[in-house]
């Protein structure tokens, strides 16, 4: 180990669990085989969350407390929209508080929490479905990938 710590860029095998604060894990992979390996900045991570894994070092193990506006802010209004029945796949079943899916015109998928349905039109909240939540991110990040080549990155 040469003490290096995480800087923004890297490819990292991390180990880690969201859930909100003394609740039970949302996303865990603690008991999977092998650790997720993330590049920070590709979008793996939530950038609020990649901001806490600077300066951590390989093999600790680290708890931290966020508050809603550090993890994944608080709900907007605007982003709960009621989409007529027309709007939505013909095949699809909703329940309530279910989480769904929906393709955007530029080909994105956005999940959006069902709130409310009705005869012709279905209430959806797009906001994250950890908005308002203060979060536990536990992480331990197992190891660093050399980056392939650090001295390709002069322009040719």
């Amino acid at each position: 180990m040469n003490g290096r710590t995480v800087a923004p860029g890297d490819t990292l095998q991390l180990r880690y669990a969201l859930r909100p604060r003394g609740g039970a894990d949302l996303v865990s992979n603690f008991d999977d085989p092998e650790p997720e390996t993330v590049t920070l900045g590709d979008g793996t991570l939530a950038p609020m969350l990649e901001q806490w894994l600077i300066d951590l070092a390989p093999g600790e193990r680290h708890v931290f407390l966020l508050d809603p506006w550090q993890a994944f802010g608080e709900s907007q209004p605007d982003l709960v929209h009621t989409l007529p029945g027309t709007d939505l796949p013909p095949d699809m079943e909703f329940v309530v508080d279910q989480l769904v899916e929906f393709a955007m015109p530029n080909g994105e998928t956005v999940a959006g929490r069902i709130l409310e349905i009705g005869d012709d039109a279905v209430k959806v909240d797009f906001n994250h479905p950890l908005a308002d939540l203060a979060i536990e991110f536990e992480v331990e990040v197992e190891r660093i990938l050399p980056s392939p080549g650090e001295r390709q990155a002069q322009p040719d």
